[in-house]
């Protein structure tokens, strides 16, 4: 399996912590778990501040996220915990006008339309624009102490762009798609400026202390395999090789099975996937050269505590205790998710013993 060269990581907290371990392709004794959207609507503290704060506004202050993410890993015992933020803060870097809709998500006041578009979004430092979650990270750090690594994130540059085209969400990605095929010189050159943006502002999030950064790529499930090679997997590749030696490196999108096999041209360390396909289905396609996370349904938390137990012993099974699989869900946690099933799950996990 593919591995840092650098050691600062794994002298520092992996030969103790199972992600860690599991991210550098290591045995665990046991099978590490986090889960996507651990910090969030589900859980009190989250929905207490939403009170006082706005979704943009918590993101934006670094004490705050860092105590929605502190204390979600906390409760759950989960063994990384992952930064508070949100895929698009990088589109705010670029003075598009992202705000919050209630019940409809995030919405982009100045999306991009021409290539004159692209031409005109400004010359940024990302990471010094975005150091407000640099601090998150460094305060989580500080809260949490050595033992729990944090995870850093940002959106891939496909999904990104498809948010700064379409507006906001999308079904069929008409907008974006359109841009591509039609637009596709000024498309690169917006894929080429969010890679450098993209980038900036990740090695921020390893520089401020993130031992793993987390791609996602939650809508590049709409390409088909030759666009995906085409207009997306390029971008991908010089995103990756930008960005520090110093972390781990995890690519995650949904509704991807048509792609896995590409995936394998990815220099990342860890591949993850949706509950849309066997976990050892997946691996096969991805290679064992590669870790790879997931992928238990969301919607599993809503059943009882037998499902929820024998689904995700599914799952294990499946990994066989190879090493460099995390147990993670398909995609975040749902908002009404019951906190109690949460913890049961990651109890689960935690005691499964490996092959």
């Amino acid at each position: 399996m593919t591995t840092l060269k650098d050691t600062q990581i794994k002298g520092n907290k992996a030969e103790t912590n199972p992600f860690l371990q599991a991210m550098a392709g290591e045995k665990t004794k046991q099978t590490p778990v986090w889960l996507m959207r651990q910090a969030g609507r589900y859980m009190k503290v989250y929905r207490d501040l939403k009170e006082k704060w706005g979704f943009l506004e918590l993101c934006h202050n670094p004490e705050l996220a860092a105590t929605v993410t502190t204390d979600a890993a906390k409760a759950l015992k989960v063994d990384a915990a992952i930064i508070f933020a949100d895929i698009l803060l990088i589109l705010e870097a670029l003075d598009l006008g992202l705000h919050f809709e209630a019940g409809e998500g995030p919405v982009i006041e100045k999306p991009i339309k021409s290539a004159e578009d692209v031409i005109a979004l400004p010359d940024i430092d990302a990471g010094q624009k975005l150091s407000y979650v640099g601090q998150s990270i460094k305060n989580t750090i500080h809260n949490l102490g050595p033992s729990i690594p944090v995870i850093g994130f940002a959106g891939a540059p496909f999904t990104v762009a498809s948010y700064a085209i379409e507006g906001g969400g999308s079904r069929n990605f008409e907008k974006a798609k359109s841009f591509m095929y039609h637009q596709s010189d000024a498309w690169h050159n917006l894929m080429d400026k969010l890679v450098v943006h993209t980038a900036s502002y990740l090695n921020m999030q390893v520089a401020s202390g993130a031992s793993v950064v987390q791609l996602f790529d939650s809508w590049v499930g709409a390409l088909s395999p030759a666009d995906f090679k085409e207009f997306a997997l390029p971008h991908l590749k010089k995103l990756i090789a930008s960005i520090s030696k110093d972390a781990y490196i995890v690519y995650f999108g949904t509704q991807t099975n048509g792609l896995l096999n590409q995936f394998r041209e990815l220099d990342a360390h860890t591949i993850g996937v949706d509950w849309r396909i066997d976990l050892d289905t997946a691996w096969n396609i991805i290679g064992h050269n590669k870790g790879i996370q997931g992928n238990l349904d969301p919607v599993t938390l809503f059943a009882d505590k037998e499902t929820i137990k024998k689904r995700a012993i599914e799952i294990l099974d499946k990994a066989e205790g190879r090493p460099g699989h995390i147990f993670n869900l398909g995609h975040g946690i749902l908002p009404q998710t019951p906190v109690d099933n949460v913890k049961y799950l990651v109890e689960v996990v935690q005691s499964y013993k490996n092959k």
